[in-house]
């Protein structure tokens, strides 16, 4: 999975304007699935350059059969014009892997892979960005979230490794001493990456989808692997829920803070 949308990040509010035409659910028939599927072409093949080893105008794997589709859908169009694929513990059990350990290896999670919601594929039409697809997508899945009673949320969050070897080895330094999962929950990469250098105190750009997990209270697992597909850095991401900082659980998942 990829959390690699440059446009996505945790809204103030999940919630679009009342007068927006645009909705959000789990996609229900194969042609809203494939929609979703040029949908994300577009972004990350057309828009992003990713290689994806299919030319039929749609992104597809093996794990779309068994995940399901939050789509927003702009219905003065019905035009679906976002999307973020969730696989659930047990589709996991049914393809026998989760997606992540294409890219890591997971042993130490296995004690609570039954509990594990694996995200990603999030995507957001270009046109649509300033438009409310966001906090749509968003409150979806603080929908999903609170409908299936999930505990943790993962996936791989990217990083494109054009921002520059210095950025990412500064974000690498960054994200490992702030946000460092404990020993129980870390991650190995099956392809590592090559020494990044010393970033001597740079500020690092991070991606805003990053950004926003780590601000719900994600922790990052340990050392990024590549992804050559997108040529990116990958950091596995776990969110258990109960980390959610309050005031965003309060719009994602409409808990009450403490008074």
């Amino acid at each position: 999975m990829s959390l690699q949308q440059p446009s996505i990040s945790v809204p103030s509010s999940v919630e679009a304007p009342s007068e927006s035409p645009l909705s959000v659910r789990l996609a229900t028939s194969a042609p809203e699935i494939i929609a979703a599927q040029r949908l994300r072409y577009k972004v990350f093949c057309e828009e992003m350059g990713a290689d994806l080893h299919r030319h039929d105008g749609r992104d597809v794997d093996d794990f779309d059969a068994v995940c399901d589709h939050l789509i927003v859908i702009d219905e003065s169009l019905g035009k679906v014009v976002g999307t973020y694929r969730i696989m659930a513990p047990w589709a996991a059990r049914a393809v026998k892997r989760m997606y992540s350990e294409g890219e890591f290896r997971i042993d130490s999670l296995r004690p609570i892979a039954h509990e594990i919601f694996e995200v990603g594929r999030a995507c957001i039409h270009p046109a649509y960005r300033s438009s409310g697809a966001l906090a749509r997508l968003w409150s979806g899945l603080g929908m999903y979230v609170r409908n299936h009673g999930v505990k943790y949320l993962a996936g791989c969050a990217s990083v494109p490794l054009d921002s520059g070897a210095l950025n990412v080895g500064a974000l690498r330094s960054e994200l490992l001493a702030r946000h460092l999962a404990p020993e129980d929950f870390r991650v190995e990469p099956i392809r590592g990456l090559q020494s990044l250098g010393d970033p001597m105190g740079a500020r690092p750009a991070v991606p805003p989808l990053l950004k926003g997990y780590l601000r719900l209270g994600a922790w990052v697992c340990g050392e990024p692997a590549w992804d050559p597909d997108f040529d990116s850095a990958d950091f596995f991401v776990l969110l258990p829920i109960e980390r959610m900082a309050p005031r965003y659980a309060q719009h994602f998942l409409g808990a009450r803070t403490a008074q």
